[in-house]
């Protein structure tokens, strides 16, 4: 089984006749992803031909597009200054699943469109993230089709994209469920705690892997609920062992701010609940071999 995404979910890429989303629609269809329109107002009524005379409409809006296709999930390319638009629209469409890859959008429009999920039926991945696959199902985002691991066993949640790359190569011949980048940015939708919720919940999910950063307090939270939630094992890595107070480190949600927000409190948190914690993702990948061994 799969969470959120799988062989049968129907794809729109809002932004798919730009630059940036033609080039990770062609990704997404060389990993089997059923992409089944674009969404473009000034392109409407249009297509785009990708390799393998791959032909793939384009449509005015997301209501439609699913009109039309039957879609149940959207990824968004669309550039920063016009994010919060096309957000809100997907989501007043009522797509069950709004994938935001996009970065730099700015917090505020973050919070809208956040509270705006919030009230609807529409989970929010992301912003800023590297989307989800689904291994030998289902690709939504920006992962490359030649890292996608095995199918298998494992449910993988992170906040960083080229971490959630590395861990699917570290573990790619035991294999992924489903792998779940939710974004580095200081307001998301999806958190760890929504994804673990469904590998807890999903029968084929036998053991996760949590990747956080230093920032926030997300990784407490998530630690308060696996201790009181989460039968399976999970181990974590945090990166920022080393980041020094007040500098952000590549995503604008990862700056510690005195005691708040360290590796070394989320490790300490994340430990007290009965997770595994590696200094290096080798080491996290090592401690899931060693607890998927026994």
């Amino acid at each position: 089984m799969a969470i959120f995404l799988n062989e049968n979910s129907k794809i729109i890429v809002q932004g798919m006749t730009g630059s940036e989303g033609q080039k990770h629609t062609q990704r997404m269809l060389n990993s089997g992803s059923n992409i089944v329109g674009g969404v473009n107002p000034k392109r409407a009524g249009s297509s785009v031909t990708f390799d393998n005379d791959v032909t793939i409409p384009v449509f005015g809006s997301v209501r439609e597009a699913m009109r039309a296709t039957g879609a149940d999930t959207t990824v968004i390319f669309v550039p920063a200054a016009f994010t919060k638009d096309a957000v809100e629209e997907a989501i007043r469409a009522e797509i069950p699943l709004c994938i935001v890859i996009t970065e730099g959008i700015p917090v505020k429009d973050t919070a809208e469109f956040h509270a705006l999920a919030k009230e609807s039926g529409t989970r929010l991945i992301g912003p800023n993230c590297p989307g989800i696959i689904s291994p030998g199902k289902s690709n939504a985002g920006i992962i490359p089709a030649e890292t996608a691991p095995n199918p298998g066993r494992i449910g993988l949640v992170s906040k960083s994209g080229t971490l959630t790359y590395q861990m699917m190569y570290e573990l790619s011949d035991i294999g992924f469920s489903t792998c779940v980048g939710i974004g580095g940015d200081p307001i998301i939708g999806t958190t760890h705690i929504g994804v673990i919720e469904q590998f807890q919940n999903d029968p084929d999910t036998e053991a996760i892997i949590m990747i956080g950063e230093i920032g926030g307090d997300a990784e407490e939270h998530a630690a308060a609920y696996i201790k009181e939630h989460v039968t399976k094992p999970v181990v974590a890595y945090i990166a920022g062992f080393t980041a020094p107070e007040g500098k952000t480190m590549g995503h604008a949600g990862a700056i510690v701010s005195g005691s708040a927000g360290t590796a070394a409190g989320k490790q300490v948190a994340l430990e007290a609940a009965g997770v595994k914690v590696g200094k290096t993702p080798s080491q996290a990948a090592a401690l899931m071999r060693e607890l998927l061994a026994q």
